[in-house]
């Protein structure tokens, strides 16, 4: 059994690779996002160089989005109808359906050696795992098996992991538990948010799984078991979760920030009024005060400094500051576009000594 590397060994950008199968493998690919569109051009730009034919794409049905909740394509399936490449759309793969047989079969008929999911969204039976001949491969946004589930990205920055990466998992009937190909990780910067380490996953997504492709066989003989005792759930997240409890550590709610940026967002209330809490300095812990929770301690024009809770790692002494403080450098009052600390010091909208608290209900 060998490591599972931990940098990809091939660029996107080169087209001088040779994958080590000579015959010609039908991929299936499954997704519905823009993290799975991002894997999906790379696999059609590499078709030839990875010897691969990419026969049809399977992406979540059309949903309403927008002010007019038109129905709209997903990322997926618009880059595949970009590259005419075959759309299928089923509600349910589940054989107690009509649709599902007929989803089932479908699949079939296309005859895929391997499938290719990322963020699908639909559940796969294990009939439909066992339908192609090297089975279905995941690209998941964790260095498994660390944070299984729906919201990976969002779970590793509100814990702090100061590293994270993609998976490629052999799937089955369990949650994210199959066992793992093929490893990439990257570090976590302190100015990280979910939309940028969404961007960055994605993009490792693709070169990771065009690194399998070039020798599926190897891998899937070389592949490990995972360590459920290390694994965690990484929950769906809800709009709740953006709301900030100021009486937590300045820690805590500056991962709360960049961890739902941009949704659902961290939020606040101020006098009644929602707030939306932007972005924020990384935590100083030198900065302290004896400030409640959730107050304004200064408007400044670098930062608006806010009372939180305490660390956990501090010595509780009555005679000295305890609460830990959080630099605010951009919020957004209900109603009114995005403004810096600087505008808000120009303003009147925040004085120091305001309270920020949550919702009263």
């Amino acid at each position: 059994m060998t490591t599972l590397a931990c940098t990809p060994d091939v660029s996107l950008n080169n087209d001088n690779f040779k994958p080590t199968r000579t015959e010609l493998l039908k991929v299936v690919f499954a997704g519905t996002p823009e993290f799975a569109a991002v894997s999906l051009e790379a696999l059609i730009k590499q078709q030839q160089a990875l010897n691969i034919s990419i026969v049809a794409v399977y992406s979540q049905p059309d949903r309403k989005a927008g002010r007019g909740q038109k129905l709209a394509a997903s990322a997926v399936k618009q880059v595949a109808l970009a590259h005419d490449i075959a759309v299928e759309q089923p509600e349910t793969f589940k054989k107690s359906s009509v649709e599902g047989v007929i989803a089932r079969q479908t699949l079939q008929d296309y005859q895929p050696d391997v499938m290719i999911v990322a963020a699908y969204g639909l559940i796969l039976p294990i009939g439909v795992l066992n339908t192609p001949t090297y089975g279905c491969l995941n690209i998941h946004a964790s260095l498994l098996p660390r944070w299984r589930g729906a919201a990976p990205i969002h779970r590793a920055l509100l814990a702090g992991d100061s590293e994270t990466g993609v998976t490629i998992m052999q799937m089955n009937k369990g949650l994210d538990t199959g066992d793992m190909l093929y490893k990439v990780s990257a570090s976590i910067e302190s100015d990280d948010t979910a939309a940028s380490l969404h961007d960055k996953m994605a993009e490792l997504g693709a070169t990771a799984i065009i690194t399998v492709l070039q020798d599926l066989p190897h891998y899937q003989a070389q592949a490990i078991v995972q360590d459920d005792s290390q694994a965690n759930y990484a929950e769906k997240l809800v709009k709740t979760e953006g709301e900030i409890d100021w009486t937590q550590s300045a820690t805590v709610i500056e991962r709360q920030i960049r961890g739902l940026t941009p949704w659902p967002g961290a939020y606040t209330f101020l006098a009644g009024q929602r707030v939306k809490i932007l972005a924020s300095l990384p935590v100083n812990a030198s900065q302290q005060t004896n400030q409640p929770a959730g107050t304004v301690i200064s408007v400044g024009r670098k930062a608006i400094l806010v009372a939180c809770g305490h660390n956990d790692n501090i010595n509780i002494d009555a005679n000295t500051p305890q609460a830990s403080t959080l630099a605010i450098t951009q919020l957004q009052f209900a109603g009114s576009k995005p403004v810096s600390a600087e505008q808000i010091c120009h303003g009147n909208q925040l004085n120091d000594g305001d309270q920020f608290s949550k919702e009263i209900k």
